[in-house]
């Protein structure tokens, strides 16, 4: 990324190098690209390999504008959207491209920490972005994003955020069963239809993508259990991170995540013998997932075993409570067999026992509401 082309006519030789470095062959096939209509310097690019190894240089970028007015834009743990969001602020276009063979494939992290620890800095770089200058609201007011281009970053930035609707329509099934209250309409009423619906056609359309892409019904299953898991773990404790900076408590840091591929058994004909397990570490990132699943099996068994307390005005909790909880059950099913695993498939006592501590706690301040009310 590199300023705009009316701000690099007004620029000196100095002021080109202080954008872009110190090589002068560079600054002036930089300047000249953005031009409409760029010279061919291919040919000299290539045969000045000592330019290619200077500006390559991890040096190089220092006593320039590098991470502020060219290249990556530096401030956030999601670099990739803030140098993004800085493009398309100066107007620049975007296409979509897909080169056949596809270009620039790699390697996600393979583990369960490394992974919710990746969707944590994601979420946490991107609560950085919205609450900073680079805010795509500021962008639109004063700079050239266009609305929907705002909306459709807003949308992004606030994934975070998710977390704490997430977090509290996961307790509030369990939070129904305890208290054999309900939040959903019985199913001899005509009303209870419309939740059924809803959650019918989202599911089937979302599968419907999933197939039309030629991805596997295993696939979207996976990716339905991994967004329960992420926007109560990871996301959240963005958010938590986020919240901390803002205090001046804490400082972000780049947390590197390993993304190197399984080794393989020889005895299983070179196919992994870990693929499809989750791995877990004693990282309290673990600690609100497990504490859900813990409520929910402990709610489940409060509501089928009749060890709820008298309804309130004959409006208790029914079918569809119980669904949603099962349906958590099965969302978190990874961390279900993590509580029977061995080493690193195993969730670590330490987590477990802070898990039922929180879970016993919910379910007590549970039962006082309920007396209380």
């Amino acid at each position: 990324m590199f300023p705009n082309i009316s701000f690099l006519e007004n620029m000196t030789g100095e002021e080109l190098v202080q954008v872009f470095g110190s090589s002068q062959e560079f600054v002036e096939t930089a300047a000249d690209a953005l031009k409409e209509q760029p010279a061919d310097h291919a040919q000299g690019i290539r045969k000045s390999i000592e330019a290619a190894y200077q500006v390559a240089g991890c040096r190089y970028e220092y006593g320039s504008s590098w991470g502020s007015k060219a290249g990556w834009i530096y401030g956030s743990t999601s670099e990739d959207i803030q140098t993004g969001l800085s493009i398309h602020a100066r107007g620049w276009k975007s296409v979509i491209y897909f080169p056949d063979p596809p270009a620039f494939l790699g390697c996600a992290p393979t583990s369960g920490p490394d992974s919710l620890t990746q969707q944590k800095r994601w979420a946490t770089g991107l609560l950085e972005i919205l609450i900073s200058k680079n805010c795509p609201i500021i962008h639109t007011l004063f700079g050239n994003l266009q609305f929907r281009q705002c909306l459709a970053y807003l949308y992004l930035l606030c994934w975070g955020f998710c977390s704490i609707p997430e977090l509290c329509y996961a307790i509030l099934p369990a939070y129904c069963l305890i208290t054999n209250s309900n939040f959903l309409p019985k199913l001899e009423e005509t009303a209870c239809y419309i939740p059924i619906a809803l959650f019918v056609i989202f599911n089937l359309y979302n599968l419907q993508e999933y197939i039309a892409t030629s991805q596997s019904i295993k696939a979207w299953w996976n990716n339905q259990r991994m967004g329960r898991i992420i926007s109560t773990s990871a996301w959240f404790f963005g958010v938590i991170r986020m919240v901390l900076k803002l205090l001046g408590i804490s400082e972000t840091v780049f947390e590197v995540t390993q993304k190197d591929q399984f080794a393989t058994d020889d005895d299983n004909d070179g196919v992994d013998a870990r693929a499809g397990r989750f791995t877990f570490d004693k990282s309290p990132i673990f600690v609100p997932v497990t504490t859900i699943l813990l409520v929910q099996l402990t709610s489940l068994a409060i509501g089928l075993l009749g060890l709820r307390p008298p309804a309130d005005g004959g409006q208790g909790s029914g079918p569809l409570e119980i669904v949603c909880s099962v349906w958590l059950v099965l969302c978190l099913w990874p961390f279900l067999k993590g509580m029977f695993g061995k080493g690193k498939y195993g969730i670590p006592l330490s987590t477990i026992s802070k898990s039922s501590a929180l879970a016993l706690t919910f379910v007590y301040l549970c039962r006082r509401s309920t007396q209380m009310g």
